[in-house]
């Protein structure tokens, strides 16, 4: 017997008609694993989401869960917990009626459902909200009151779509926290769908970034972040600077990157530690992040620009600073401690070369 991933995509596809909304997706999720399915509106997450589930079927491939394939199972054989954004609640019953719905329709008996709802209600704080009404709970307590239903049967894998979309930041922030905290509490394996990087970033194990049907890039937050693979990815996730230019080797392996400058002016050229087995010689991009620009360093990095600042934005915590650099123009982001800074002012950039992404053009 194959042994595969608890959550296991074989060259799964989907298409409406003539339109592919994915294509050829093969993918793997541990067990107990909290992956995001990250991406812009239309990049076939939400889809993914909804054929795992059961409530779309595939045009192709397979799709196994525990070793068992689930491409013809009905959603309510699947094992599978489902939360909505917009919750899914039913306005008529109460928190606790909602919750006990799943165990009523997988047959338990009375006294055993009683003593899973009180247990699921106290795990997330809402026992004492257990007669209320959906209409009468703020948005988290309803997010809480899904997620509980979705827990209470105690499904294999819990796939979540934008569940936190409608709260406001500081109760989607606290939720995020809360539901990370139940995922390693309990043990949980997660597929969670979402178009907000920060969420994904704080909350994921891994990260899968979606482009048009396809996986641009998967792996831990801190990769994706900081070790994008293509310009998509560099672009979408984190603000970046990506600057187009020509690579050359600079004899030990590595390569040097020869920037194209704004206008007429020649840009520099940049030390990487990018190497030739991984990115070939040629017109390539180069990605690098504006918290990893360093302004008047007593010892600088080995890449070194003069540059003058052009605008300075504060925003709370740091400082947004629009830079000319030597033929190039340039986002940096300054701690306040670092000092202050006035357009006009002339200051020295300078970044590692171990924090240039580079990749093909």
């Amino acid at each position: 017997m194959i042994e595969r991933s608890f959550i296991h995509l074989e060259n799964v596809s989907k298409s409406y008609g003539p339109m592919q909304v994915v294509e050829g997706l093969d993918l793997q999720v541990k067990k107990g694993e909290f992956l995001s399915l990250l991406g812009p509106s239309g990049s076939g997450k939400t889809t993914i989401l909804m054929m795992l589930a059961g409530f779309e079927s595939i045009t192709s491939g397979a799709m196994w869960l525990d070793n068992q394939k689930i491409n013809e199972l009905p959603p309510h054989k699947r094992g599978m917990g489902v939360v909505f954004q917009n919750y899914a609640l039913f306005p008529h019953m109460s928190v606790a009626e909602n919750v006990a719905f799943p165990l009523q329709m997988r047959g338990m008996g009375k006294a055993d459902i009683a003593a899973k709802v009180k247990t699921a209600l106290e795990r997330v704080r809402l026992s004492h909200l257990g007669d209320r009404k959906p209409s009468q709970l703020s948005g988290g307590q309803q997010q809480r009151v899904a997620l509980t239903r979705a827990l209470v049967f105690e499904p294999k894998v819990i796939l979540m779509d934008e569940p936190l979309g409608a709260l406001d930041k500081q109760l989607r922030e606290e939720m995020q926290l809360e539901i990370r905290e139940l995922h390693r509490r309990l043990g949980l394996t997660i597929v969670f769908v979402t178009h907000d990087q920060s969420e994904a970033l704080t909350m994921s194990d891994r990260i899968a970034i979606f482009d048009k049907g396809k996986i641009a890039q998967i792996g831990a937050p801190a990769d994706v972040y900081d070790r994008p693979q293509n310009r998509f990815v560099s672009q979408f996730i984190g603000e970046t600077n990506l600057l187009e230019g020509v690579a050359a080797s600079d004899g030990a392996g590595n390569l040097v990157i020869s920037i194209n400058g704004e206008g007429a002016d020649p840009g520099p050229v940049v030390t990487t530690h990018a190497s030739e087995a991984s990115v070939r010689p040629g017109k390539v991009a180069l990605s690098i992040r504006p918290e990893r620009l360093v302004l008047n360093r007593s010892e600088p990095h080995a890449n070194r620009l003069s540059a003058v600042v052009q605008d300075a934005v504060y925003q709370g915590d740091h400082i947004r600073l629009h830079l000319a650099a030597e033929g190039l123009l340039l986002v940096a982001r300054a701690e306040r401690a670092s000092g202050s800074f006035e357009p006009g002012q002339a200051v020295e950039v300078s970044f590692d070369p171990a924090d240039c992404a580079v990749f093909a053009a």
